[in-house]
């Protein structure tokens, strides 16, 4: 009997089953990728009729515990076509060894006093930005959003205690969703409550006022950041200002305490930092964490060393804080319901997904789709298959993702999430979803490649046909795939907006199309 052939095993199963047809036709040759023509066989394509619907997402893993995202979301992004999110993030702090306010206290003679002022303490946020042209400054990038207004930023110190392993099962990694809640200590610590947050490339440096016991000035400093060692170029970044009681009661004030011995004492102690977002407007800004220029609250404190009432000597310093160790992501998201028309909106973070049904209904029971069985009989060879989708441009496309990504969901078996075949035998190249534009420059559509798995359904190698999954992805995290199984996170929080089915426009409708060839009668 005769069977649908994948591509990848053309030359050898033609071979095998048309050899009586090789024998007669010494013409048998492929034209371009996998098309088959010859005296005996003609070529076509057709379309496959599909469904796309909207599939909410309620939460995504959004921890360094369970895959390191390198970027974390802070702000607000709202737009009439999506989900309005507010990001927040989580994070413990690292701490140097040996700290001390005073630095060999003992050389001083006993009849001395030290008197230690804080200057300023303030949470840095270095941006991700791009080096222009002429190598003099940076422009931002990985901003989404209205960046001329502000969103509230609120600072706190969290009880919720940050685990790495699951306080359920010791044995395994904990994780955290985005959301979860995590409790917080006391009031604010910055100094204004709801900080306005507006991203500016001009922010570059700050001003640090160095003051004696005796309320004296005694130096100004401006302090900057580079990109690394060899840079001379300061990097912008956001200056939080926190309360200096708060942060001398909490930091200075322990740090010859058992708290501050290693860094796990520590941790119990400061369980971390909660950087909260909210408000309805302003823009969403992505936080680089492995750069040179680290996320960090920072502590400039003198010590003036007080002889006689005098003050005979003074020494400046200054402490950071990375923000390190277990970090997390919370994304608030508005409760938003899509009607059901022409549709179907994709959000990255915890927004909404798509669920794509290819082959249809089941009617006869029999748990294979009735498509699948029709074309099982048509006995074709398939050259090629490939999804596309289509962008409605008349949505918001002012954030629109790179990069779509296909795969596979089950609830009913494990693992729930896997890969599309095509994924591993063509590599993320051909296996495409990368954003296309028209001939007028326009963000057109996304198409991927799914030869193989459609080959396999049809050839009757395999009658598992799930759904699939049509989600916003990051192209950095399909860097690296080595297993079937699909790790659904998500931190971009781009959006898009594509047709489905019901489209009045027959040429933008999601459309399966399968190249064959097929024996002549």
């Amino acid at each position: 009997m005769r069977k649908f052939l994948k591509k990848s095993t053309y030359v050898v199963a033609l071979i095998l089953v048309f050899t009586a047809v090789v024998s007669c036709e010494e013409d048998f040759t492929d034209i371009g990728s996998n098309i088959i023509s010859n005296t005996k066989f003609s070529t076509s394509s057709m379309l496959v009729d599909v469904e796309m619907s909207n599939s909410p997402v309620a939460m995504v893993k959004s921890d360094n515990l369970s895959a390191e995202p390198g970027q974390y979301l802070l702000g607000v992004h709202a737009s009439d076509d999506y989900e309005k999110i507010e990001a927040s993030i989580i994070s413990q702090l690292s701490i140097n060894s040996d700290l001390q306010i005073i630095d060999n206290e003992n050389v001083y003679i006993s009849d001395t006093l030290v008197v230690t002022t804080i200057d300023t303490v303030f949470l840095k946020l270095p941006y991700q930005a791009t080096l222009n042209d002429e190598g003099t400054g940076y422009s931002l990038d990985s901003i989404i959003g209205d960046k001329s207004k502000a969103f509230n930023l609120n600072v706190y110190e969290t009880s919720t205690y940050l685990s790495e392993l699951n306080p359920s099962d010791p044995s395994k990694t904990n994780s955290y969703n985005s959301n979860d809640l995590f409790e917080k200590t006391g009031s604010e610590l910055n100094i204004s409550k709801d900080f306005a947050f507006i991203p500016k490339a001009t922010d570059t440096a700050v001003v640090i006022k160095r003051w004696l016991s005796d309320n004296t000035l005694s130096s100004v400093d401006t302090v900057t950041y580079t990109s690394s060692s060899n840079s001379t170029i300061p990097v912008p970044f956001a200056l939080v200002p926190l309360k200096e009681d708060k942060i001398k009661e909490l930091f200075l004030d322990k740090y010859e305490s058992s708290d501050f011995e290693t860094q796990s004492a520590f941790n119990n102690y400061f369980r971390g930092l909660i950087l909260e977002a909210t408000g309805n407007e302003g823009s969403l800004v992505s936080l680089d964490f492995s750069v040179t220029a680290k996320p960090s609250i920072e502590i400039y404190y003198t010590n003036s060393v007080v002889a006689g009432g005098a003050i005979i000597d003074t020494i400046q310093k200054n402490d950071s804080f990375l923000l390190s160790g277990i970090r997390a992501s919370t994304y608030k998201m508005e409760d938003k319901v899509y009607p059901i028309n022409d549709e179907v909106k994709l959000q990255g973070a915890a927004g909404s997904e798509a669920t794509i049904n290819i082959f249809g209904a089941d009617n006869d029971g029999n748990g294979l789709a009735d498509k699948i069985e029709e074309l099982r009989e048509d006995n074709l060879l398939i050259n090629d298959a490939s999804l596309t989708v289509y962008i409605n441009q008349s949505a918001d496309t002012t954030a629109t993702p790179y990069q779509l990504f296909l795969y596979k969901s089950n609830e009913d078996i494990k693992p729930v999430y896997s890969h599309v075949k095509d994924l591993f035998t063509e590599g993320s190249a051909v296996f495409g979803g990368l954003l296309e534009r028209d001939s007028d420059g326009k963000q057109e559509k996304y198409t991927f490649r799914i030869t193989d798995y459609i080959s396999d359904i049809l050839s009757g190698e395999t009658d598992y046909s799930p759904s699939l999954r049509l989600k916003v992805v990051n192209p950095t995290d399909l860097q690296v795939i080595s297993d079937t199984v699909f790790n659904n996170f998500s931190w971009n929080p781009k959006a898009v907006t594509l047709f489905n089915q019901s489209a009045v426009d027959e040429s933008k409708k999601i459309e399966l199309k399968i190249s064959y060839s097929e024996e002549k009668n």
